[in-house]
């Protein structure tokens, strides 16, 4: 070590919530008298094609998921910001559960009306996309997980359709999404954020993606559209 290198401590700190920065997801799904809902939430990530989600037990999402068994993940880019931000503190839920009215929530029954966004028919599942979102996936819902002591679950979703804009797909393929032209809104400790370029090549990146292909992928291919 030599006298120029900066050392960097830790200090010990209790922070609220951990949001460290993930993607925001526009989650569609279907409410008792098949209307759509459509929420906005960022606890989520992807293992293969299935993905898990962390949702409030008494969300008008979760009660849906857990009812219908279905939703589609809608990943919106950072230029639809504005349009998610409009659907924070809103709720499908009639009446607004306590702790979302201490917090200033309100009941919004027309979600894509209320956020200017557009309802296009999914293939599989019955909740549609949000045709503005650059990415859509169509899931259906294999497992319940409650966390802690039951007030959140994780949602083990698989996924069996993928959409995406023609405008983030790597030229001549149909199974890659160009990570240059992909631009997901992310969100870190309540605020919105954009991705910046690659700051540093990556080893990982040196392995084909092929390789990661997992058998779902196959079982997606053999699910029937809806009639």
């Amino acid at each position: 070590m030599n006298d120029n290198t900066v050392v960097h401590e830790h200090v010990r700190i209790e922070p609220n919530i951990l949001y460290f920065g993930t993607p925001v997801v526009l989650i569609s799904s279907s409410n008792e008298d098949g209307t759509p809902n459509l929420a906005p939430m960022s606890s989520a990530f992807w293992l293969g094609w299935r993905g898990m989600l962390g949702l409030g037990a008494r969300s008008k999402t979760a009660a849906n998921l857990r009812r219908t068994r279905e939703c589609v993940l809608n990943l919106p880019s950072d230029a639809l910001a504005a349009a998610v931000d409009r659907l924070a503190l809103t709720t499908g839920s009639d009446p607004v559960p306590e702790r979302k009215y201490e917090r200033g929530y309100r009941h919004v029954t027309d979600k894509f009306g209320h956020a200017g966004l557009t309802a296009v028919p999914s293939e599989v599942v019955t909740p549609p996309r949000v045709a503005e979102c650059p990415v859509a996936m169509e899931c259906v819902v294999e497992a319940v997980h409650p966390v802690a002591d039951g007030g959140t679950l994780a949602f083990e979703v698989r996924v069996v359709r993928v959409w995406a804009h023609e405008e983030i797909r790597l030229a001549g393929t149909d199974d890659h999404v160009d990570p240059d032209a992909w631009r997901p809104l992310i969100m870190s400790f309540q605020k919105l954020y954009g991705l910046g370029g690659q700051v540093h090549s990556s080893r990982l990146a040196s392995i084909p993606e092929r390789l990661y292909r997992t058998a779902d992928l196959d079982r997606a291919r053999s699910d029937a559209p809806v009639s």
